[in-house]
């Protein structure tokens, strides 16, 4: 597990930038944390390290937006879910198992329907420090776990 702080929302991006450097096809991501945490700037930096050009934006009202990058991006977010098994309706998995690299805002609304091996990422605010985060980085998985110990080496607090 690796845990990292940020400061600045732009860090918070800067850290999904340096965790697209090891990202490659079938590579899945769940983020999750309270509204306002971060998530969507994380998921920014990540489409910018994938190459994804122009502004990318919370597909809170449609589900699933998907960008031309190095690699193809997928970005979900299951905010407005009611239950787990509508993944299967919105052909989920074919993301999770296909040609490009799958991020998911509130994953944790996605209950046993997400692949068992993915990068779960945890945003938290520091309670009284209005613009820190803590970033919890969770591999599950050997793949993933090698991903972990490269970002140890590009990223610091303060990135």
């Amino acid at each position: 597990m690796l845990f990292i702080k940020t400061s600045a929302p732009e860090e918070t991006a800067g850290v999904g930038e340096k965790l697209a450097r090891f990202l490659r096809a079938g590579d899945v991501i769940c983020l999750n944390g309270e509204l306002g945490a971060g998530k969507t700037r994380f998921a920014q930096g990540v489409a910018r390290g994938l190459g994804v050009a122009g502004h990318v934006t919370s597909p809170s009202f449609t589900l699933i937006n998907e960008y031309s990058g190095r690699i193809p991006f997928y970005h979900m977010d299951f905010y407005r879910l009611e239950n787990p098994g509508e993944i299967e309706d919105l052909g989920c998995e074919e993301y999770f198992y296909g040609n490009g690299v799958t991020l998911v805002e509130w994953a944790e609304r996605a209950g046993q329907g997400l692949p068992g091996e993915r990068l779960d990422v945890v945003i938290r605010t520091v309670p009284g420090e209005d613009s820190l985060r803590e970033i919890c980085v969770k591999p599950l998985g050997e793949r993933y776990r090698g991903m972990v110990e490269e970002l140890k080496a590009v990223v610091r607090t303060g990135d």
